[in-house]
This record gives structure tokens, sequence and C-alpha cells, in this order.
């Protein structure tokens, strides 16, 4: 299967204040939807991002996990890679490895706070990523220690090791050593642009291939503006003290669902190619099918699909190639679920 993208990967982000039970449920909705991610967390007191990325990679079939983020204080080198590659080698191709400092509060909270922070992101990182292709990672750096581990099963497709900082020195280690960048809830296309142009700086003293940048933002949907913001007035404030910027400057989309097309696509302009949609107050899974309605109008799927022989019900035999052009919003153009007869426009439930 290939895919003409025309815009950004659309994924969404499971909110850590959803009951766990919850997340097998949202995960098989973002699949039917189209969605491309599904986004989870790790954060002091409410889940573990392994054990959510395992849920939702069980309980879909194409959907790509992201993992957002392990604080690498918390995840011994060695630990983080067997995690990470049991998850890599059970589901190729579908897993998002998230990395960085912690909050630096609930690290202290647990007695994990880095004395070198940089030192230990880095370090991590190539540690991980060395254990992943199944090398021995012989490493006595300034904060990590891995004295010839292996992995005995690695993966067969190494996962992207992407990174969530915020700060210049961060943002330029990221682009040197990482698979990609997460920025937090709020950047605009204001901050994609300056935070690429450290991330372009890492790089360019790199070797990565590739780099993807991510953006996580707020969503939250609703034709009428005023109550829309005050339903995320309070999540806005405490983002903006953490970012340290006024509220009115963190970016979301927030209002009405015909405007989320031309925010999103704001952002794939200034240099994101995956934007993440964090949905906040009730009815989430509602809001996550405004979206993706919406979006379906912005962003069309051209998707050739090379279909084997197939037997249908009558007995005959199929051995065709269809071109299916289907809106975001279908999540049924997969070779195993198109009704497949002759060369057809779009797919049986377009």
């Amino acid at each position: 299967m290939t895919e003409d993208r025309t815009g950004p990967r659309i994924g969404f982000m499971f909110d850590r204040g959803r009951s766990p039970e919850e997340l097998t449920g949202f995960a098989a909705l973002l699949e039917e939807l189209g969605a491309d991610d599904l986004w989870v967390v790790e954060d002091l007191g409410w889940t573990g991002s392994i054990s959510s990325a395992a849920l939702a990679l069980a309980a879909t079939r194409t959907l790509r996990v992201g993992v957002g983020i392990a604080p690498v204080a918390l995840r011994n080198a060695a630990l983080l890679a067997m995690e990470v590659g049991n998850l890599a080698r059970v589901h190729p191709g579908r897993l998002a490895a998230g990395v960085g400092h912690g909050v630096p509060e609930w690290m202290r909270k647990v007695g994990a706070e880095p004395a070198r922070k940089l030192a230990m992101l880095e370090e991590t990182i190539v540690a991980v990523r060395g254990l992943l292709a199944g090398d021995e990672v012989e490493l006595h750096g300034r904060a990590v220690t891995v004295d010839g581990v292996r992995l005995v099963h690695p993966p067969a497709v190494l996962p992207p090791i992407v990174t969530g900082v915020v700060r210049p020195r961060s943002l330029e280690l990221s682009g040197r050593v990482a698979d990609g960048t997460i920025l937090a809830e709020g950047a605009g296309p204001a901050e994609v642009v300056d935070a690429l142009a450290h991330i372009d700086r890492g790089r360019s003293a790199g070797d990565r291939p590739a780099h993807e940048l991510i953006v996580f933002a707020f969503l939250h949907v609703d034709d009428d503006r005023d109550r829309a913001s005050e339903a995320v007035r309070e999540v806005m404030a405490g983002q903006a003290a953490w970012l340290g910027v006024e509220p009115s400057a963190v970016y979301g989309m927030v209002g009405p669902a015909s405007a989320i097309p031309a925010q999103v696509e704001a952002l794939h302009q200034a240099g994101a190619d995956t934007v993440v949609l964090r949905p906040i107050g009730t009815d989430p899974d509602a809001q996550t099918r405004a979206a993706m309605a919406a979006l379906a109008h912005w962003v069309l799927r051209v998707v050739t699909l090379v279909v084997g022989r197939r037997t249908e019900g009558s007995g005959r035999q199929y051995g065709c190639t269809v071109r299916v052009t289907a809106e975001r919003g279908c999540g049924c153009c997969l070779p195993d679920r198109a009704r497949v007869r002759g060369r057809i426009s779009t797919c049986w439930r377009c």
C-alpha cells in the first residue's frame, strides 16, 4: 500500500485524565476514523507509557502508537530498550519511542533528578538505539553506563526515537542524535519555526538521515467560541505558566470544527510533519469525531492497493490493482477489507 500525502500525519493523544480502561476503545475509534497516530503519556501518578502503548498496539492493527514521553531519568537505558524492543518486535513499524528529561519537580519527588540532564538524554538515546539494533553496547558515559549488554530478541524494524524537549540546547541535541522532536501543547507556527532553527543546527552536526517534527495541540470543539474558551481556560493557563508565556500565546484548536483544517495547515506550513490533537473537556470521543470529520474535507488520501488473488463468494477469483481515492475519515481502505471487483474509483464503503 502506498500513499500520496498532501498534509501532515494526524494523531490524537489519550489524555492522562481518562480512565485506563478507556484506552483500547479510543485506540479502536482512531483506527476506525482513519487517524494516523495515537500518543500515550507517562506522567507521575497517572499512568505508565509502556503498558499503555502495549494496550493500544494490541487493540489495533495499523495505528502508529507513540510514547510521549518516557523520562530518561526514570527509565534505565537497558530496561527501556528491552521494553521498547518487545513492542517494536511484535508490532513492527507501529511504534514511536519518545524520551525526554522529565518534569524536574516530579523527578525530585522520586529521587531521580539527574545532575547532567543533557548527557543523560543523549547517552540514553545512543544506548537504546544500539541495543535495539542488536549491537553489544559498551557505554561508560557521564550519566549512563551500559557494560557489554545485548538484546537477545531485538526488533526487525527499529522504531524512531524522538525527544520531547523545549529549551534551545535540548532542541539542538535532539536534531543531532534523535529521529524526531515533540513540541508540547501550546506551540504555534512561530514557535515551530523557532524550534526548527535549533533542531536544524543540531542536524548539521549529526548523522541522522531524517527528522520528524511532531507538534501536540489542545483541542476543544464548540461552535460557541466564548464557551469553548471558557472550557479550556484553566488548562491553557496552566500550560502558559509551564511554558513561561501569556495564556493568549498558547496555540490550540479551540472553537468551531471548521477552523481546525486551517490551524493544522498553518502548523504544517511552518514545518510540522505530524500534528497530534489532545481533546480536553467533556466527551473527548465526540470531539475527536468532529475533528476528523472536519479534516476529512481538507485532506484527500490517495491510496494504491495491490491486491493478490482473492476468492469471492461466487467462487470466482480476482487478481487486480485497485486505486482508491478516499477522504481521510475513511478507515476501511485496507487490502483485506476492500471489496474488490475489478478496477474501481472509490472503496465500497465510500
